[in-house]
């Protein structure tokens, strides 16, 4: 098979970058505008907000295996060039929306037009080799880490002046990145490798039984599960922890996130490649979780300020473990299913953004509770990084000894 030109490996990066560009700037406003249409009652409007991230959670995981599956028929360039633009034009409908069912409606189609991120990470699989796989998950992290870091600023910028700015932008970003796509996006599944679409495989159900087909792969999915759950207490807990036991500002905790978020950057898109070359997918594998449980252990215990950003660099080194899991799953399977295994990994991700907000809000409201016998609201994080301990005790039963030399294969500059 050809290889895609290059300039279709940049359309995948820039569309990922874009893609959560957008996503990042709504963040800063959604609330606000939920709020307004709410007529500023906080109570109402933040069991909204929580609906509003169960219901995208709950699209992503019905529709990233659906998705994944139709570009191993289709192939890939078709389904990320219609989630592309229905992206964009959703942004457009929000934008729109004088009230809350349109902005609910629009939520709803985000979060089944954001899952082509799993035929994204098919199209990376397609057009490298298995044994530069990692490394390519890692550029595809690290432009999932810049358009995080650089959107909530950018919402919060533009959201001062509009709340409905950021929508407009958002759209206008993704619509630009699809129309460049048509121009210059290859197909990257050959005819050969395609399959006919089944609803048995395309089912969220359906897409995780895969996992079950190849031996170690189920072990590493559940190890990816415990991951994306543990995660999701920086989403859900990050911000009232810091202003509730060091009294952040609002800025101060926008500037934290965009460390964290540089630290990741700098990880995935400048450390990876040189890592794996010397150490392996395996060994990158534990050493992101090992430094992700002691960077949730240490924030959970920081009572201290400085405590809290002397763990920051050593929780940063989690970042190894992304791409390091990608290349190890990929490598399991032939390119026929690599989008139903994308799929698959798109659904756990969207069972832990389900489980997530509940489980650890409700663990740090009962842990700030003045009234209850623990009292402690560092609690959460030690659960995330609890976390993280099944999942080296799961990847330490899965991976075995023998797997070492053939998964540390060279990476080619």
């Amino acid at each position: 098979m050809k290889q895609p030109r290059q300039a279709a490996i940049w359309f995948i990066l820039i569309s990922v970058l874009l893609d959560v560009l957008s996503f990042g700037v709504l963040i800063p406003v959604v609330p606000s505008l939920i709020k307004e249409f709410t007529n500023q009652d906080e109570s109402a409007a933040s069991q909204w907000v929580g609906l509003f991230g169960t219901v995208w959670a709950l699209m992503h995981f019905f529709c990233a295996p659906i998705l994944g599956a139709l570009s191993d028929v289709y192939g890939r360039r078709r389904v990320l060039l219609i989630s592309c633009f229905g992206l964009g034009i959703d942004y457009l409908l929000m934008g729109f929306s004088q009230n809350l069912t349109w902005l609910f409606i629009g939520r709803i189609i985000s979060g089944i037009t954001a899952s082509g991120f799993a035929t994204a990470g098919a199209y990376i699989a397609d057009v490298t080799a298995p044994e530069k796989r990692a490394a390519a998950f890692g550029m595809f992290g690290a432009a999932f880490g810049i358009g995080f870091v650089i959107g909530p600023a950018l919402g919060g910028i533009l959201g001062q002046q509009d709340l409905r700015l950021p929508f407009w932008v958002a759209a206008s970003l993704t619509l630009m990145n699809a129309l460049y796509g048509y121009f210059v996006l290859p197909e990257s599944l050959a005819l050969e490798h395609r399959k006919p679409f089944s609803w048995a495989r395309a089912n969220p159900i359906g897409s995780l039984r895969l996992l079950r087909s190849q031996s170690g792969l189920l072990g590493l999915a559940m190890v990816y599960f415990l991951y994306q759950l543990a995660h999701q207490v920086l989403n859900n807990v990050f911000v009232l922890y810091t202003q509730h036991r060091y009294d952040w500002s609002p800025w101060l905790v926008g500037i934290s996130l965009a460390i964290v978020g540089t630290l990741n950057i700098i990880v995935q898109g400048g450390l990876v490649r040189p890592a794996l070359k010397r150490f392996g997918e395996q060994k990158l594998l534990f050493t992101g979780l090992i430094c992700g449980t002691i960077g949730y252990a240490l924030y959970g215990l920081a009572n201290e300020e400085w405590m809290f950003w002397a763990a920051t660099p050593i929780f940063s080194l989690m970042a190894f473990f992304t791409p390091a899991i990608q290349g190890l799953m990929s490598r399991r399977l032939g390119p026929t299913v690599q989008g139903q295994l994308q799929g698959a990994n798109g659904s756990l991700m969207g069972i832990a953004g389900m489980i997530g907000p509940g489980l650890f809000s409700g663990i740090y409201s009962y842990s700030v509770d003045p009234n209850t016998p623990l009292n402690f609201p560092g609690t959460p994080f030690l659960v995330a990084a609890a976390c993280l301990v099944l999942a080296i005790v799961i990847a330490s039963a899965t991976l075995r000894p023998s797997e070492v030399a053939s998964e540390q294969i060279p990476v080619s500059e």
